[in-house]
């Protein structure tokens, strides 16, 4: 049996780490303790949706819904809730959504947003408005560690506190791994799934990582009433929509809003994780205009990381003996089963989609 090392303990790597261990001796290591908030895979909730105006997208994440039930199914967890979801904006943003959708065989709903708001009085809609009911929330931290849960009873090696220094290869198309300490795992295989410390683990490792762009986000999260029950929503602002999307969803914290890829880039080791005034003051400006089912006077606000690729695209692939899963873009987490599996798939030497290999850009 292979032996396999995944570092990086997030969504990614703890869903690569449960699928290889179906083949694979496999060691999980992650540099933080269980359930930390310094990455991008904690907290309470994440968008799952099937609606993306490339088809490439759509089918990705209609093979990862079955998935997500799957891993329920292992774990004994309630991971993910489809509340469903609106999009709403100008025209132009939402049809091509809407051909997607349709194209793809998958439900989907035009309303006028006097129907819409009357469906959801909490949220106030733009010109154009679409329900999918195949979106909803993941539950992200619970996710994780139903990931990692699973890991473990198949056999993997789950350690936490373990901070890897390098990666290199060894003698024997082998792949030695260093930590900071000085401990050294020698593997067959190793996957890197480091989230916003991929600028700098991956870029040491191996050659034709596109560059990424790692940016402190600031959800906030907003008390309603019956959270639970609000769908998904995305909101393309602006005349052209080319003004900074909105998004939220429900959750046991609350509603949680944001705007999409708009922070200050940042070292993931070095970053002042304190609320910016001035961002929280603008998602409250647009709740206290688009969202009036919110109390808009207790927002709490929190941080996260993205790590950027320049077209928003994924990297999965592999150099040698060492695969990558890097450059998540925001948007990424509803398919951590999918990839898990696609990373698998790299380490056994099969194919994945060429969009997402090293280089490619």
């Amino acid at each position: 049996m292979r032996n396999v090392v995944v570092v990086g303990g997030g969504v990614m790597g703890s869903a690569a780490a449960r699928t290889l261990s179906r083949h694979a001796q496999v060691t999980l290591l992650e540099q933080f303790e269980p359930g930390h908030d310094r990455g991008s895979s904690h907290g309470s909730s994440r968008i799952f949706r099937l609606a993306y105006p490339d088809p490439f997208y759509v089918d990705l994440a209609a093979q990862a819904l079955p998935l997500w039930r799957e891993l329920e199914q292992e774990s004994g967890q309630e991971l993910l809730d489809l509340v469903g979801a609106v999009d709403h904006g100008p025209r132009e943003r939402v049809e091509p959504i809407e051909a997607a959708l349709r194209a793809a065989g998958r439900p989907c709903e035009v309303l006028h947003p006097p129907a819409a708001a009357e469906r959801w009085p909490g949220l106030r809609f733009d010109e154009h408005v679409l329900f999918h009911p195949e979106a909803g929330r993941v539950h992200a931290d619970r996710a994780t560690a139903a990931f990692q849960q699973v890991a473990a009873k198949s056999g993997v090696d789950v350690r936490h506190g373990v901070r890897v220094a390098s990666v290199t290869p060894a003698r024997h198309d082998r792949v030695e791994v260093v930590t900071d300490t000085g401990e050294v795992f020698v593997a067959d295989a190793v996957v890197l799934a480091v989230g916003g410390w991929a600028a700098d683990l991956v870029a040491r490792t191996v050659p034709g990582l596109p560059t990424l762009r790692v940016t402190q986000e600031q959800p906030v999260h907003f008390p309603a009433a019956d959270p639970l029950s609000w769908p998904s929503f995305l909101h393309y602002q602006g005349a052209t929509g080319s003004e900074p999307g909105a998004y939220g969803l429900g959750s046991v914290d609350g509603v949680k809003m944001g705007f999409h890829g708009v922070g200050p880039q940042v070292d993931p080791d070095h970053r002042d994780r304190t609320v910016d005034q001035a961002a929280l003051a603008q998602v409250v400006a647009y709740a206290e205009e688009w969202v009036p089912g919110v109390d808009t006077t207790r927002a709490v606000a929190s941080t996260c990381l993205y790590t950027l690729t320049p077209d928003h695209d994924f990297v999965l692939d592999r150099h040698g003996a060492i695969t990558v899963l890097a450059g998540f873009s925001g948007h990424g987490f509803k398919f951590a089963p999918l990839i898990g599996g696609l990373a698998a798939d790299l380490v056994a030497g099969r194919r994945v989609p060429q969009r997402f290999a090293l280089g490619a850009r």
